[in-house]
């Protein structure tokens, strides 16, 4: 495991590792999408007087920040983005796209460089994590959330047809997002690689994420004839038979034909202290 950095006496200690730094554009338009077409999100947005967004290690390029940004103004134009990262390189890499103060580049980690953000972005980050300090980092990131603020953790494929993500508030996860291009996939299931920290190592029997996307690969199987209609309609399908099998299905068919399904948390939070609510 990477060496957490050193520090010259008297600077802010900036809490995390250093990620890959893998960015390509468009690579979070997934998620970007959904935030702006999620309400809760909106709500967070619309009800701050003064709305921050951080976007946490954005990596070796500042271009899925500028992509947030320009996004999310569809919802709040006048809120604020800051992009954090740990290598003073990368930061100074966002400088140069940086248009203050709607939206800047510093350093920071876990702690947020001190700010209190509405909506915070935490994308490919904590895959190199045990899983036991990725939850303590989703404690860390919680707390300095502004009241009403929301975090979004997830993790994707370095071209953006793979991702999934959890929604949490200061009580903790909500719900659990799964985001795909269908015409990607074999079967639903191919999205295990993608599945953010706190899941990705509970896919064995007995646990709920993996009964989870077993229920969503036979509704997939079952959804075989609507394969002539293209690999869009057959997901459509499958997640329409996943809800009707009882599972907590939060979205509509709207969602579903940009190849999402989000579902209250609890249908897949595993059984460790802090992640089930």
């Amino acid at each position: 495991m990477a060496r957490k950095p050193r520090l010259a006496a008297g600077r802010a200690r900036a809490l995390g590792l250093p990620t890959r730094g893998t960015t390509n554009q468009n690579r979070l338009r997934r998620v970007d999408r959904w935030l702006v077409g999620t309400p809760m999100v909106a709500q967070a947005l619309r009800a701050s007087a003064d709305p921050l967004v951080v976007d946490l290690g954005y990596g070796a390029s500042p271009v899925t920040t500028v992509e947030l940004a320009a996004r999310l103004r569809a919802v709040r134009p006048d809120l604020r983005v800051l992009g954090l990262e740990l290598d003073p390189e990368r930061v100074a890499a966002g400088e140069a796209a940086a248009d203050p103060p709607r939206l800047e580049f510093r350093r920071g980690g876990f702690e947020l460089a001190g700010r209190r953000p509405t909506l915070l972005r935490a994308f490919n980050v904590l895959r190199q994590y045990e899983e036991a300090d990725a939850l303590a980092a989703w404690a860390t990131m919680l707390a300095r959330l502004a009241p009403g603020g929301l975090l979004v953790e997830g993790t994707c494929d370095e071209i953006g047809r793979r991702c999934s993500w959890v929604t949490l508030d200061a009580t903790g996860p909500l719900t659990f997002t799964l985001a795909c291009l269908p015409s990607d996939l074999d079967t639903p299931s191919d999205l295990a690689e993608r599945l953010p920290k706190a899941l990705i190592h509970r896919n064995v029997p007995g646990e709920r994420v993996h009964a989870l996307l077993a229920e969503l690969d036979a509704c997939w199987a079952t959804s075989a004839p609507f394969a002539p209609f293209g690999p869009r309609a057959r997901w459509v399908e499958s997640v329409r038979l996943l809800a009707e099998r009882g599972w907590p299905v939060l979205d509509g068919r709207r969602r579903w034909r940009l190849g999402e399904v989000t579902l209250d948390w609890f249908c897949v939070a595993p059984e460790i202290p802090g992640a089930d609510h």
